[in-house]
């Protein structure tokens, strides 16, 4: 893959979340929303895509661990009534102090590369300050290929295992994030509404499907180095598939 985080590979994605995004779930947020914190922002596409659904004026706090994308993200989020700041931090650090004003905490594609101490401190940090949360496209596990191959099914085996890895002394919750998250949610006494977010990929993001592609089926070679994956993938590259990414969106908000 071009690199998890690296600009390029976001730039790629974005397109196709946007189409994937429930975006039914916007008319289920609170009223007079209009401080919005987004966690691990990147380039900043969740703010391209929520600010123009949400009433304005809004400020939006972009967050990130990488001052590169940070930058990238606060020079690229120019939309009419919205005003931006940049915030170099961790979503593992974030306080209740620090939502004090705050309307809404959004992230993309995010949960599923935390820690089940992460969620539950991230869910008690938004509990006490009673702010609503809005976390898409969080991976789920589910992958379907079209036409499929006897190979899919241990590749996804493969790949899911390989988001659940350990990382120092991190386990990741992978595709057990969206289910894990809404479970902590609910727990801290938050009304929960969960929808399917998945990708559509295929000849409608060529580039995309081939980049997405090598990198599924890297990760599932870097987590069962005994796997012969060399042909499979030169066959997929040489017609790609239509496939089906799974992915879910949910949002928490507290009465």
């Amino acid at each position: 893959m071009t690199g998890e985080f690296s600009e390029s590979w976001l730039g790629l994605r974005e397109p196709a979340d946007a189409e994937a995004r429930a975006a039914d779930l916007v008319a289920l947020l609170p009223a007079d929303i209009h401080v919005i914190r987004d966690l691990g922002c990147g380039t900043g596409s969740m703010a391209r895509w929520l600010a123009p659904r949400l009433p304005k004026p809004q400020h939006w706090i972009l967050t990130d661990l990488d001052p590169k994308l940070l930058h990238y993200a606060t020079a690229h989020v120019r939309i009419p009534d919205v005003s931006v700041e940049g915030a170099l931090s961790n979503v593992t650090s974030l306080t209740p102090e620090q939502l004090d004003g705050t309307d809404l905490v959004t992230c993309s594609a995010l949960l599923d590369l935390l820690t089940e101490g992460e969620i539950d401190a991230l869910v008690a940090t938004l509990a006490a300050a009673r702010v609503p949360a809005l976390f898409t496209l969080s991976v789920a596990g589910d992958v379907r290929l079209d036409p499929a191959d006897p190979l899919d099914a241990t590749i996804a085996e493969a790949f899911d295992e390989h988001q659940r890895r350990v990382t120092g002394e991190r386990r990741l919750l992978g595709p057990d994030a969206p289910a894990y998250a809404g479970k902590a949610f609910e727990r801290a006494g938050a009304t929960v509404v969960t929808r399917p977010s998945p990708w559509r990929l295929g000849n409608g993001h060529p580039e995309l499907t081939a980049e997405w592609l090598r990198g599924w089926v890297g990760a599932a070679s870097e987590q069962q180095p005994s796997l012969d994956l060399d042909g499979y993938l030169k066959g997929r590259l040489a017609s790609l598939p239509s496939a089906s990414v799974g992915h879910v969106d949910l949002l928490a908000t507290f009465d």
